[in-house]
């Protein structure tokens, strides 16, 4: 069993003994202390957002969230199923003190998740995430009388308002989507996005939708990060010739990988890049993305006049950095989408519908437009440590042999040569450092990455 306790939320298996895994205990602990949190940062705090995606043990979680929330005399708008960036939107619409966003991303089945917001409908920073386990492991929180709990809302018109307020962005086009007569497959791996994409699409104008694993019942059809090992099904749909595009997203769909027509990926990491060159030729500006992300956003940046500026890894930080440079677009390699002018949050309907507003623009396949983007490839390594082992001292020793060489490190520890860089980062679970480079092929993205691990092995 495992539960992982940290800043963007707490996160385990489900089942176990108190404190093994993300059992009923642990479940009432941490939301309780989060509303604690809630009302002493506010005291006039009265209400919270709560909204899951569709694993299989989202109503358990669901029914001990929000009995814990009235029980802590905090009203609850219980949203239903919703994705990440619908209860962000949630948040703010309803003008309520926070959030609780039910979802393990893109873990198994076996796992689930409290992603935290604060009254901006953001994820909560560092200071804040800790604050919240210290009152949890304290059990430094008073839960009210009889006379002062709080009550539950339902409101379950949050999805389409999603959808509404995407559709009316200045820089989608729905008349140039529906003119193009697209088919779009979409791969929900049967969470809420089998619901809210399929919306998406045809309230976009799209011709036809064809829909893998749609039905929002929890039942993973595939490993749900949207990744190409786990991604079969599509690709072989989209080689048979049988779509345009393809759009996968993982179980509460803040994050859009795309599927080219030819069944090739498009790569999680030039769904930012292809996104924020449409945008930047619009409404010109600064981007932001996390250090692991590819140098391609920061190519596409200068050539339409901006500045790219790297933030530490985490969606919290990229925020923090969008905000401090005035970014237009930003997001993670991974396949987010963060697009101020809707909310600072990873937002894969944002992703889809200026996605195709480009494609329907340009008139070109995926794979032709795939092309005109710089073009660079990213090796995701590890390198495994006995937990004697100083990571901290072994990154500080990294960087000093690397000293001439262009450094970051707000995060680990990046080295950017000059066609190539290298990031490298410690786990904060388990004694591993994370490495992470990128070059014009693949063959030299992993060529780097297995001369630092020998840099490592020598230390």
């Amino acid at each position: 069993m495992s539960l992982i306790k940290s800043i963007s939320g707490i996160r385990g298996t489900i089942g176990g003994r108190s404190g093994d895994g993300l059992g009923g205990v642990d479940i009432v602990k941490f939301t309780s202390a989060y509303a604690e949190f809630i009302k002493r940062s506010n005291p006039a705090a009265r209400c919270i957002v709560v909204g899951r995606d569709a694993r299989l043990s989202g109503p358990m979680v669901e029914h001990l969230v929000i009995g814990a929330l009235m029980a802590m005399g905090l009203d609850v708008i219980n949203i239903g199923m919703a994705t990440t960036p619908t209860t962000e939107l949630a948040v703010t619409g309803n003008k309520a003190d926070g959030g609780i966003i039910i979802t393990a991303s893109h873990n198994p089945t076996q796992w689930n998740a409290l992603k935290l917001l604060n009254a901006e409908g953001e994820f909560l920073n560092d200071a804040q995430g800790r604050q919240v386990i210290e009152i949890a492991e304290n059990g430094d929180f008073t839960f009210a009388d009889v006379h002062a709990l709080g009550q539950e809302y339902i409101d379950n018109t949050w999805g389409e308002r999603h959808i509404e307020m995407v559709k009316s962005l200045p820089l989608v086009d729905v008349e140039a989507i529906r003119k193009a007569g697209f088919t779009v497959a979409v791969d929900a791996v049967n969470s809420i996005g089998g619901v809210i994409i399929p919306r998406l699409l045809r309230a976009l104008g799209v011709k036809e939708v064809i829909e893998l694993n749609c039905e929002p019942n929890g039942h993973f059809a595939h490993t749900p990060e949207p990744i190409p090992e786990n991604l079969g099904q599509i690709a072989g749909l989209m080689r048979n010739g049988h779509a345009d595009v393809g759009f996968v997203v993982d179980p509460d769909v803040d994050r859009l990988a795309i599927v080219m027509e030819n069944g090739e990926m498009f790569v999680e990491e030039y769904t930012l890049v292809a996104v924020a060159d449409y945008v930047l030729r619009h409404t010109p500006g600064n981007t932001v993305s996390n250090l692991s992300s590819s140098r391609a956003l920061r190519d596409v940046t200068r050539n339409r006049g901006g500045n790219y500026s790297a933030a530490a890894v985490g969606e919290v930080n990229v925020v923090a950095k969008m905000k401090e440079t005035g970014a237009v677009i930003g997001g993670e390699g991974n396949g987010g989408v963060i697009y101020p002018e809707l909310h600072y949050g990873r937002d894969a309907l944002v992703g889809v519908a200026l996605f195709l507003t480009l494609l329907a623009k340009e008139g070109r396949k995926v794979s032709e437009l795939k092309a005109t983007y710089p073009q660079y490839a990213i090796s995701k390594n590890k390198i495994e440590l006995t937990p004697d082992i100083n990571v901290d001292a072994i990154l500080e020793a990294v960087k000093n042999k690397y000293a001439s060489e262009d450094i970051t490190d707000i995060d680990g520890v990046k080295i950017d040569f000059a066609d190539s860089w290298v990031h490298l980062r410690k786990s904060n679970t388990e004694p591993i450092i994370r490495i992470y480079s990128e070059a014009a092929t693949a063959e030299e993205a992993e060529a780097l990455a297995e001369r630092i691990k020998e840099v490592i092995r020598t230390l």
